[in-house]
């Protein structure tokens, strides 16, 4: 993510003085809610796993998950790309190509 697209989050933030209300318990709260309605476009589809004709409410409840997420790591004082990198890094530990490459398994069946 660029650094002016976190910085716009936190502007629109700041511009209405909604920092008082951001602690990790709301915010966690927040992000978890903006997940489920992401999920909610797929609610009853059946076999229908597709995007086709959804992208326009994915669109919009992706960017409110990233924008509580971008919040939360404010915040909490985390810096995006290192816990992001971090996380890559574990991953990929746990993950290794030879052993995970077209396999869903979880790590601990690899």
């Amino acid at each position: 993510m660029k650094d002016e697209t976190i910085k716009q989050i936190i502007k629109f933030r700041d511009d209405r003085d909604w920092k008082q209300f951001h602690n990790p318990k709301d915010l966690a709260i927040s992000l978890s809610l903006e997940a489920a309605e992401l999920l909610e476009v797929f609610q009853w589809s059946g076999e229908d796993i597709s995007a086709d004709g959804k992208l326009d409410k994915i669109r919009e409840e992706l960017a409110d998950v990233i924008n509580y997420s971008v919040l939360m790591a404010d915040v909490c004082g985390l810096d995006i790309d290192e816990i992001v990198l971090e996380k890559i890094k574990r991953n990929n530990e746990k993950y290794p190509v030879d052993k995970a490459k077209g396999r869903k398994d979880k790590y601990t069946s690899l």
